[in-house]
């Protein structure tokens, strides 16, 4: 009996060193799972660590990486704390071989993980030469006005047992490749768009299941894309080629250790297919009659097909795919179908979001179904398009007969809520049309919820704006002729979306083109990709993302990364604006200024508020500069450190000069005013109390609405709070009537719109040359409501939230708010719960951070479970009280904590 108790109590002993073993999970390579595509030369490695207990720090790890068999790098033990982006330090790596790792950690408990599952990465072609395949384009007449999409294919035999099987494709315009009649991958509308003349990325395939021992076939259909379509006005087109054409490598090594490649070259042929049409603002035709049905498979008849044409593009610029491409999302049913007063048959898909449309369809051959796509219904309840401009949004399928048919388009996107259906043979049902929501596979990160409806729609509507518009560049909106990179939306919205979604690697890719397409003097374009023109460029606020956006990826991730690459970029837009000026005051160029401010109709008693357009480009040189020092001090810059820190001094006293009476007015007395002038930090000290009073006062004048535009909006409710005006941050947050974030959550919307108002109170609309309503700017409020709100925030000390900042703002007659945030270190979350004043909180905190929590309490006075702070708990450190705060130094793990209050 005694030995069967002493194996229990072994057992149960084991049991519990199981429980608190520390683990290793989530690995990841340049922040993907298990990359097929890697082009740096030094990989960054990152995991997070698990555990039951609480307070869990890595004090350790050892890497090692694996080709095969053969280690090729072994870190060692390595004493230290750093979890992410960790770089590789082995041998050289090589082009197109995978390599494998793992990771074992050891914690402050003294444990030692075991080893961690395998991850793995492949490197991409890391140099021209290894590009084997040629640039091929059609061999036949191109129909010039329609220029209908191009059909490549090429029959091969694989004679033994294949290992493995990689595609490498790119395309000039859009592709969708196939194998013996399969799609290739589930990626959408690639290779995505880049500066294509500097970038061009290519995509890679593991396609081993896809090929047969024996007769295979490799069939690529190209569209015009981004390439050669339309892009913003004036009949643009053709702004990159007048080509389309595609390049394919597949690499196939067999069990025998023998390899054999596949290239696009001469030996492929070309010609035309069911794709008649398609341009990214008009829309797509499908005609079913002309399908080559089995193009891509291997007993295909391509006898009437044309030899290609060998084209003659540089492989110099091909790059890997950086950030997560474009695939298909949610799907939609219509929640209604009806007739419109105009008899138009409408459904209703219930929300605004950024796809298309698959469509079911019996009927006669040449029967032809057309659909139109629009966010909005007008007044009387009718299909409105006026919004579109030129753009037409129309998909067209034309019939073959014969049975059920299926359609989606492949090389447009549309933004909508309701289609307008002609043409549909019989009656058109839920079960004949889909919505598919296509936008980049950015990871949902961020969570966030209230005791408010209206703020949780808000938050809604913020998750789909950024969803619509993070369609492989950030576009400031999805359906009319423009859908273009504006950097000024980019920059508003950038904290917010660092939130929401992973976009670490989404941003890194775009700000590299940012740098490319950046001009000789600094000057940065108006859009990126820059299809606009070379003197479209250097508008305060929007240039300005060359600075804003590395920076807040940097805070958001941790990425030192995105500071080095864009470092060059950054001191050149500053540069820019310090030629520009004189005695260090910016005051000449074209500037959009607080873009769509609040002006209201019939302005007799200037309550329109304008800011001085060079009053805010005055504020953003300063706060370039000071990101563009806080950078340099990140990378050990010295010598720029003290170029910097004088720049942003002399700046900051031009301003004083200029733009501030002796008694601290500013010359614009609008809200966006103060609000730059004070969260940029460019008043004294001593002035900046009775400025904030002055923005307080200036909302309440407008009854509590908010008069701000893109530039204003981000800071608004933070620069409240900072000045002690939570209350009155609330109060624009709850308003309801116009202009404000509500507003738009009251009349239907789904997603952010571009204007306050783009429906007026009465139905009617606001101009239609530029009324989007999915138009993420103004979704900026989301990065209050989580980091001031609900309190998320990261330390400066330690970015990327390895130092946690947890400090809840409780007001508005909120009962409860929580957001949760997946970072690189795993799962952080706070809530917050007010019942008649007693405030409590429930916190978890990742393994591997710490965090600096601020419990509300009147009486300064907070408990964790039944405990009274301080404590013996070791867990927990009372270092702090301050404004109704005990403020308390924590580990990793969960907290339940309660504010004592004394009223």
């Amino acid at each position: 009996m005694k030995k069967m108790f002493a194996v229990f109590v072994c057992m149960l002993v084991s049991l519990q060193f199981l429980i608190a073993q520390v683990s290793v999970t989530s690995l990841l390579t340049e922040n993907l799972s298990n990359p097929l595509s890697i082009d740096v030369a030094t990989p960054r490695l990152s995991w997070q660590l698990a555990s039951s207990k609480r307070n869990v720090v890595q004090t350790a790890y050892e890497c090692k990486v694996m080709n095969g068999k053969s280690v090729v790098w072994s870190s060692g033990k390595v004493l230290s704390a750093q979890s992410v982006m960790i770089p590789y330090a082995g041998s050289q790596l090589q082009s197109g071989k995978q390599y494998n790792w793992q990771v074992k950690v050891w914690d402050n408990y003294g444990a030692a993980s075991a080893w961690s599952t395998t991850a793995s990465f492949k490197m991409g072609l890391l140099n021209a030469s290894d590009w084997k395949a040629k640039w091929i384009e059609s061999g036949f007449a191109e129909d010039s006005i329609n220029r209908p999409a191009q059909y490549f294919r090429k029959p091969f035999l694989l004679n033994k047992k294949i290992k493995t099987a990689t595609a490498y494709i790119t395309a000039h315009g859009m592709y969708e490749a196939q194998i013996n009649g399969k799609r290739i991958g589930d990626y959408y509308l690639t290779p995505g768009w880049t500066c294509y003349n500097n970038r061009l990325q290519y995509q890679v395939y593991d396609v081993t299941a896809m090929l047969n021992n024996g007769a295979n076939a490799i069939g690529v259909v190209a569209g015009m894309g981004w390439y050669r379509g339309f892009l913003a006005w004036d009949d643009h087109k053709n702004l990159y080629g007048k080509k389309t054409g595609i390049l394919l490598q597949l690499e196939i090594e067999y069990n025998d250790g023998t390899t054999q490649t596949i290239i696009s070259d001469e030996s492929w042929k070309s010609s035309y297919g069911a794709i008649r049409y398609a341009e990214i603002y008009n829309g797509e035709t499908d005609d079913a009659r002309e399908e080559k049905t089995g193009w891509s498979a291997t007993n295909f008849n391509d006898a009437d097909w044309k030899a290609v044409k060998i084209g003659d593009a540089d492989k110099a610029h091909l790059v890997a795919t950086y950030n997560e491409p474009v695939k298909k999302h949610e799907t939609f049913k219509p929640i209604k179908i009806f007739r419109t007063p105009k008899g138009e048959l409408v459904a209703d898909f219930g929300q605004n979001l950024v796809g298309w449309v698959e469509l079911k369809v019996k009927g006669n051959s040449g029967d032809k179904v057309n659909i139109f796509h629009t966010e909005v219904l007008d007044k009387a309840g009718n299909f409105y398009t006026e919004n579109l401009r030129v753009a037409k949004q129309q998909n067209t399928y034309i019939l073959k007969g014969g049975g059920e048919e299926f359609f989606e388009p492949h090389f447009t996107f549309q933004g909508f809520r309701y289609i307008k259906v002609e043409g549909f043979p019989g009656e058109l049902t839920p079960e004949n049309i889909t919505a598919v929501a296509l936008y980049s596979d950015i990871k949902s990160t961020g969570t966030f919820t209230s005791s408010n409806a209206l703020v949780n729609q808000l938050q809604h509507n913020i998750q789909w704006g950024q969803r619509g518009n993070f369609l492989d560049v950030p576009t400031d909106c999805p359906q009319r002729d423009e859908r273009l990179g504006w950097t000024g939306d980019a920059q508003a919205f950038s904290r917010t979306a660092t939130f929401n979604f992973g976009v670490n690697n989404f941003f890194a890719k775009w700000l590299k083109d940012v740098a490319f397409d950046q001009l000789p003097n600094g000057s940065v374009p108006f859009v990126i990709p820059n299809v606009l023109g070379k003197t479209d460029a250097g508008s305060t606020g929007w240039a300005d993302v060359a600075t804003i956006i590395p920076w807040n990826v940097y805070l958001a991730y941790g990425d030192k990364q995105v500071l080095t690459d864009q470092y060059s970029s950054m001191k050149a837009w500053v540069g820019y604006m310090e030629k520009a000026s004189k005695n260090y005051l910016w005051n000449t160029g074209f500037h959009f200024g607080d873009w769509l401010f609040y002006r209201p109709f019939d302005d007799n008693d200037g309550r329109s508020a304008v800011t001085d357009k060079y009053f805010i480009a005055q504020c953003f040189f300063a706060y370039s500069a000071q990101l563009t020092l806080n950078a340099a001090k990140v990378l050990d810059k010295t010598a720029d450190i003290t170029y910097y820190s004088n720049l942003v001094e002399k700046v900051k006293e031009a301003f004083l000069k200029e733009y501030v009476t002796p008694n601290g007015r500013l010359l614009s007395n609008t809200q966006t005013a103060h609000v730059l002038a004070l969260n940029f930090d460019m008043l004294p000290e001593a002035m900046r109390k009775d400025a904030a009073a002055r923005l307080a006062e200036n909302v309440k004048s407008y009854g509590n609405h908010l008069t701000t535009g893109f530039l204003g909006t981000p800071y608004l409710c933070h620069v409240l709070s900072r000045f002690g005006y939570t209350d009155v941050a609330y109060k624009l947050l709850l308003q309801e009537t116009y202009p404000s974030w509500l507003y738009p959550v009251k009349m239907g919307a789904t997603t952010i719109w571009e204007r306050w108002d783009g429906i007026k109170p009465d139905g009617s609309f606001q101009v239609p040359s530029m009324n989007s309503f999915n138009h993420y700017a103004y979704g900026a409020i989301g990065d209050w409501m989580y980091r001031v709100m609900v309190g998320l925030d990261t330390y400066e000390d330690g970015v990327g939230y390895k130092h946690i900042k947890i400090q809840p703002h409780i007001g508005g007659g909120f009962t409860n708010a929580s957001a949760s945030l997946q970072t690189y270190y795993g799962t952080l979350s706070s809530s917050w719960k007010d019942e008649a004043g007693r405030i409590s909180m429930d916190v978890e905190i990742p393994a591997n951070t710490t965090a600096t929590v601020y419990v509300p309490s009147t009486a300064y006075v907070a408990k964790e479970g039944d405990v009274i702070l301080p404590s013996p708990l070791k867990d927990i450190t009372v270092i702090g009280k301050e404004d109704f705060y005990v403020i308390l130094k924590v580990g990793s793990g969960k907290y339940h904590f309660e504010g004592m209050q004394l009223f």
